[in-house]
């Protein structure tokens, strides 16, 4: 079953988020006490280009199971290390479409807006992390791993070992993008 292995937050905008204990979602702002929190954009370099588009990294997951494939490669990287809020178990958060919703323990609910798109910042946490966190399908086509982005659809506080039940959009799904 889906559940939640860790979760992280930061005040400051850092690279990597703390481990916490739990982390409190609030509708329509993000991870309360974090530096993305907010309606708007908060990410800098979104920010620079225009501070009033709406915010649709809220809260960054991350599969555990990319952990392991990095680690594969000679890379140590931990709950939190990459920048996420919530690190997952046992759910294939690439392969989900776009406006799908996560019910996070007992109240809490995300819709995934997009992916992650891996920056330079990977490679000043660890050399090469960048290159190892891009790949390629069958068709050639890039396939970025270092998670998904979300809005808070409705508060609630999530913690490690908290289950996660997928909501499928209606149909047609639109495959993730870049956000």
């Amino acid at each position: 079953m889906p559940r939640v292995l860790a979760v992280s937050l930061r005040r400051g905008h850092h690279f990597s988020k703390t481990p916490s204990l739990s982390i409190r979602l609030l509708t329509g702002l993000g991870v309360d006490g974090d530096a993305h929190m907010g309606e708007t954009v908060k990410h800098r370099s979104r920010v620079r280009r225009d501070p009033t588009q709406p915010n649709l990294r809220q809260v960054h997951l991350i599969h555990s199971e990319l952990f392991e494939e990095l680690r594969q490669k000679g890379f140590n990287v931990n709950p939190g290390d990459l920048g996420e809020n919530i690190t997952t178990s046992d759910i294939d958060l690439l392969a989900l479409p776009a406006g799908t919703r996560l019910h996070i323990g007992a109240s809490a609910v995300v819709e995934i807006t997009g992916l992650r798109n891996p920056c330079i910042q990977l490679d000043t946490f660890q050399k090469g992390l960048m290159a190892a966190t891009l790949d390629k399908n069958a068709t050639g086509d890039l396939v970025r791993k270092a998670g998904v982005m979300s809005i808070v659809i409705s508060d609630g506080d999530v913690r490690p070992g908290d289950t996660i039940e997928v909501e499928q959009p209606a149909m047609p799904h639109r495959p993730l993008q870049p956000v």
